[in-house]
C-alpha cells in the first residue's frame, strides 16, 4: 500500500517495539494505513478541529486523523508500551500530537482540548460501551465533542442504529438517537485487525444534536426505558409497573397500547410517556 506519511509501515513499528496485542486491554490493532484514514476522512473536515482519540495502540489511526489535516490529536493511551511509537509520530508531526499515558475513564480531557471538539476512536472493546454512554449523557446538552466517529464490535453498532421491531432495538438505540443522528459508515472484517478478532466491526458516526430530538427528562426517560427493555419480552403494563398506579392510563394517554411491548415502541412515544410520567 502507498504510505500516508513518511513513517514506517505499522507491521515494522510493531515488530520494532515488541506491540503484542493484549486481550485484557481489549486491543486489536488496525495496520492497514488506507483503512485508518478512511475512517478519518468519516469524521468530517478536521483542519479546524481538536481531536480526541482513545487507545491509539500504535498508532495506524493517528497518522490518519494527523496526515487528513487534524489541527491537533489528543490521544489517550493506557498501555506505555505503545508510548515510543506515539513519540515517534509526535516528532513526524510537531505540535500536532498530545499523548496522555491514562485510562480514558479517568482522564479530564478537557483541560487539554479547545473547542471545537471531536472524538475519533477504535475504541478498546472492553470499555468502548462504557465511554459512548458516558458521552451522550452529560450533565449539561450539548456535550464538549460536536461529533463521535467510533469503531465497535458490529452487533454494539448496530444496536445504536437500530429502529423499532428489529432485534437489535433497545435502550442504546434510544440513548443514542435521543440526542444525535446516528448511522454505520463502515464496516470491517475480522483480518483487517491484528490479532484477529472472533466479529466483525464497524464505525458509527454520531452528530450531536443542538437540543434533543424530542422534550423529555432524561432521568426519567432512562428509568423507563431501562424497567421496559430489562423485560423487553413482556407487556408494558407489566414490565412498568414498578412506575407507579395507573402506569395503563399513562400508556394509554402517551399512545402506546398497555399490551405492547418495548421493542414496538418508538422514541417519541417513550419521551412523550416519560412527560405524563414526571407531569
Amino acid at each position: 500500500m502507498a504510505a500516508i506519511d513518511g513513517l514506517p509501515p505499522l507491521r515494522d513499528v510493531i515488530r520494532t517495539h515488541d506491540l503484542v496485542a493484549k486481550k485484557q486491554l481489549g486491543q486489536n490493532f488496525l495496520l492497514d494505513l488506507n483503512l485508518t484514514a478512511k475512517i478519518a476522512r468519516a469524521a468530517g473536515d478536521l483542519s479546524g478541529c481538536d481531536v480526541l482519540e482513545v487507545g491509539p495502540g500504535p498508532g495506524g489511526l493517528t497518522r490518519g486523523l494527523l496526515a487528513e489535516g487534524a489541527r491537533r490529536v489528543l490521544a489517550v493511551e493506557k498501555d506505555a508500551r505503545c508510548l515510543p511509537a506515539l513519540a515517534e509520530i509526535s516528532a513526524a508531526y510537531p505540535g500536532k500530537l498530545d499523548v496522555i499515558n491514562g485510562d480514558a475513564l479517568e482522564v479530564d480531557v478537557l483541560s487539554h482540548l479547545t473547542p471545537p471538539i471531536r472524538v475519533v476512536a477504535n475504541l478498546p472493546y472492553n470499555v468502548g460501551t462504557e465511554l459512548l454512554i458516558r458521552w451522550l449523557t452529560p450533565a449539561v446538552w450539548p456535550p464538549f465533542w460536536e461529533s463521535l466517529t467510533l469503531m465497535f464490535q458490529k452487533e454494539v453498532a448496530e444496536r445504536i442504529v437500530a429502529k423499532p421491531r428489529t432485534d437489535h432495538y433497545g435502550r442504546l438505540a434510544l440513548l443514542a438517537q435521543w440526542r444525535c443522528d446516528a448511522k454505520i459508515v463502515l464496516h470491517l472484517p475480522p483480518e483487517a485487525f491484528t490479532p484477529a478478532p472472533k466479529v466483525h466491526s464497524a464505525v458509527v458516526h454520531l452528530t450531536r444534536l443542538a437540543e434533543p430530538r424530542y422534550p423529555a427528562d432524561g432521568a426519567v426517560l432512562s428509568r423507563i426505558t431501562a424497567m421496559a427493555f430489562n423485560q423487553r419480552r413482556k407487556m408494558l403494563r407489566s414490565s412498568l409497573k414498578g412506575m407507579g398506579a395507573g402506569i395503563e392510563e399513562k400508556l394509554v394517554a402517551a399512545g402506546i397500547p398497555p399490551t405492547a411491548r418495548a421493542e414496538e415502541i418508538s422514541l417519541e412515544q417513550f419521551c412523550a410517556l416519560a412527560r405524563i410520567v414526571k407531569g
